[in-house]
C-alpha cells in the first residue's frame, strides 16, 4: 500500500500524462494533419478549410497542453481541456475512440476538480 508520501504525486502524473496527450495531438495536427484529417467531421473535411482548422486545433492543444504541463492556469486549462475533448468525443458518434476521448476529458476534469498540485508552476508563484 503506498504511504501518504507517495499518494500525493499522483495528481502530478495525471496532470502531466494528459498534457503529454494534448501535445503529441497538437503536434501532430501541426506537422502532419494528414494523419489525423480523417477524424474531422464531414463537414468541415468537405470545405477549404479542414487544413487551417486543423493547424488552428493543434495550435490551441499545445498551448494549452503546455499551460497544463507547467501548471499554470491549471483549473481554466484543465477544464477547457476536459470540454474540448468531451465535443471531440461527441462529434466521433459512439466508437472505441470516442469512449476513449470520453474516459480522456474525465480525467482532465478530474485535474480541475483537484486544482493546484505541488508541482504546478500556480502553485509555487503563490508561495
Amino acid at each position: 500500500m503506498p504511504s501518504n508520501n507517495v499518494k500525493e504525486y499522483s495528481p502530478i502524473l495525471i496532470r502531466i500524462s494528459i498534457s503529454l496527450l494534448f501535445l503529441w495531438f497538437g503536434a501532430t495536427q501541426i506537422f502532419n494533419p494528414e494523419y489525423l484529417a480523417g477524424y474531422l467531421p464531414d463537414f468541415i473535411l468537405a470545405s477549404d478549410y479542414a487544413n487551417n482548422f486543423l493547424l488552428l486545433n493543434g495550435v490551441f492543444e499545445v498551448v494549452f497542453g503546455l499551460l497544463l504541463l507547467i501548471g499554470l492556469f491549471t483549473k481554466i486549462a484543465s477544464l477547457i481541456l476536459a470540454l474540448h475533448l468531451l465535443g471531440i468525443s461527441f462529434s466521433l458518434g459512439y466508437n472505441d475512440i470516442a469512449v476513449r476521448d470520453f474516459i480522456l476529458s474525465l480525467v482532465a476534469f478530474s485535474i480541475f476538480l483537484n486544482g493546484k498540485d505541488k508541482l504546478c508552476l500556480d502553485k509555487i508563484l503563490l508561495r
